[in-house]
């Protein structure tokens, strides 16, 4: 019997979520075998180049320990690994034997190299006699190639208490090549200071996060979510944090309220870090040092596409005028910067360098001029590009200077789905379109959300190059072709229960030499609220370019 690579994807992470149904414990002794499936939190794979890519697991049998060592034995343990052609490991094309010590809370990065370039590979860990689940990931394709396309999705803002990740598994289920996760991968609060209307359908484990042990539980209480075990497993991840990582709306060595000293911020800061670098499938190259952690860097995708991967927290300067919506004039200081001078500069010399058909921007905050005051005053967000404006300037002159063929700019944080034309000049709808930028939906934060605007806000009269906008969670799902980059809005009717469908609400593309969008589909509101669960609206991965045009 032939089992299909879903079937065995979304089974294993099943499988390897069982543990997090378990009571938290005090630490295992550190003598004797383990006598319980560590394998609680899953596997994944990241950072794919042309040879290589990186494997990541972390044994936890007691993922919700409070000490954040997950119920391992305080010894290090041998943990095997193996890379496959194949989902039944017929065809084994390496294997190896990591340490995992308790020091790094046991968790697991491989880093692989001398692969086959645009190969799909299928991979599992061993540690005594437990069996991971299955993952699956692929190289990219060679430096040189132009690949005929690349299914990518993306996503971010998955508060845990807020819902459930059923868009994660639907995600996984349209088997894309490559998921970009843009940042509040978690959140920091403890159970029920951060609630929706009528109140959350599940809690956090521990307080909140403060402490080393706090994130690694977080994180772990996150990662035994099987929904999004099955994301993990079918596809590499390229991830970049946000501010819930960390703090709310931290910036640099700010941090959220400075009303309430945090004395011990950096150290905080410290121990987000280490902890994130535990959880994620990272390169050594993101190995913390202290209070700092270099997470901007570049992924090529063959001669198609450039993942410019970007860090607009760590580097920041701290918010103008507070963290909210102000017409304030600090934001045009054109010494400010929202992503420090020396990830400015790597970026205007990858723009100069690029020989990509797509130069895609992975980043966490609203980058194109969204003004909420229908009068004569411009009042923005000072936590998005907005209130860094002279640096949001450096950067889209810098493509254009560069001559880069296709600037793609991909956001998460604002828990909607918009689509918008970039401007070098906002303050006039009819300057040139010099790029375009998709933002994905949050996975559950916010709760359920509703299938319209901001209420009643005329946030796209005001705003003529913003484009849609949808307040229903979900995630977006791109084909990346030399000819076209075609994007759909999957949203689902509800996250507070388990298990909604998803549909696409609305799609878009970008044409190869033509800024700016061009809407392709439009599922009016009507008609999206009488989804059904027995509904998916069109099919889960289907081309939209084919489609009849409807103009805005």
């Amino acid at each position: 019997m032939t089992l299909s690579r879903r079937t065995i994807l979304l089974s294993g992470a099943a499988v390897g979520a069982a543990g997090a149904v378990a009571a938290a414990l005090p630490a295992a002794a550190s003598a004797g075998p383990l006598r319980q499936d560590p394998f609680t939190l899953g596997v994944a794979s990241g950072d794919p180049d042309h040879d290589g890519f990186v494997l990541w697991t972390r044994l936890a049998p007691q993922p919700l320990a409070e000490d954040g060592l997950g119920g391992m034995p305080s010894r290090a343990v041998p943990v095997r690994w193996e890379v496959a052609a194949d989902a039944r490991f017929r065809h084994v094309v390496r294997r190896g034997v990591r340490i995992a010590r308790p020091e790094s809370a046991h968790s697991v990065h491989v880093e692989l190299d001398g692969l086959l370039p645009g190969r799909e590979y299928f991979y599992r860990f061993r540690a005594e006699r437990y069996v991971s689940p299955v993952g699956r990931t692929r190289t990219a394709p060679a430096p040189w190639a132009m690949p005929s396309a690349l299914a990518m999705a993306f996503a971010s803002c998955s508060q845990y208490e807020h819902g459930y990740f059923t868009a994660y598994r639907r995600l996984a289920e349209t088997e894309p090549e490559l998921i970009l996760h843009l940042g509040d991968y978690q959140y920091e609060y403890a159970a029920d200071v951060y609630t929706i209307p009528g109140g959350n359908p599940r809690d956090h484990a521990g307080p909140e996060t403060v402490t080393l042990a706090n994130y690694r539980q977080r994180h772990a209480q996150y990662k035994t979510d099987p929904d999004l075990q099955a994301a993990h497993a079918v596809a590499p991840w390229l991830v970049v944090w946000d501010d819930h990582e960390v703090d709310n709306n931290w910036a640099d060595e700010a941090y959220e309220k400075p009303e309430i000293p945090q004395p011990d911020f950096l150290a905080r800061r410290a121990a987000a870090f280490r902890a994130y670098y535990e959880n994620m499938p990272l390169r050594r190259t993101s190995i913390p040092r202290g209070i700092d952690m270099r997470l901007f860097r570049r992924v090529r995708w063959g001669r198609l596409a450039t993942f410019h991967l970007l860090d607009t927290r760590q580097y920041r300067d701290d918010q103008a005028c507070g963290d909210g919506y102000d017409a304030c004039p600090a934001a045009y200081d054109p010494a400010r910067s929202i992503t420090g001078a020396e990830q400015e500069s790597w970026l205007l010399d990858g723009f100069r360098r690029s020989e990509a058909r797509w130069d895609i921007l992975g980043q966490q905050v609203f980058f194109a001029q969204r003004d909420n005051n229908a009068g004569p005053l411009t009042v923005t967000s000072m936590d998005a590009w907005d209130g860094y404006v002279a640096s949001r300037d450096r950067i889209t002159r810098g493509w254009m200077a560069a001559g880069v063929r296709n600037p793609v700019v991909l956001t998460g944080d604002v828990h909607a789905h918009w689509a918008s034309d970039l401007k070098v000049d906002y303050a006039d709808p009819t300057s040139r379109t010099v790029g375009s930028e998709l933002v994905c939906s949050s996975i559950t934060s916010g709760g359920d959300g509703a299938d319209s605007a901001s209420g009643s806000h005329p946030w796209l009269a005001i705003n003529p190059h913003l484009r849609f906008q949808n307040n229903l969670r979900g995630y977006v799902r791109t084909t990346i072709t030399p000819d076209h980059l075609a994007a759909d809005f999957a949203v689902l009717p509800y996250v507070t229960r388990p298990d909604a469908p998803a549909y696409t609400r609305a799609s878009f593309v970008i044409e190869d030499r033509v800024p700016g969008l061009h809407q392709t589909y439009d599922r009016p509101p009507a008609a999206s609220a009488r989804a059904t669960e027995t509904e998916t609206g069109p099919e889960l991965g289907e081309s939209t370019v084919e489609r009849e045009t409807v103009r805005p």
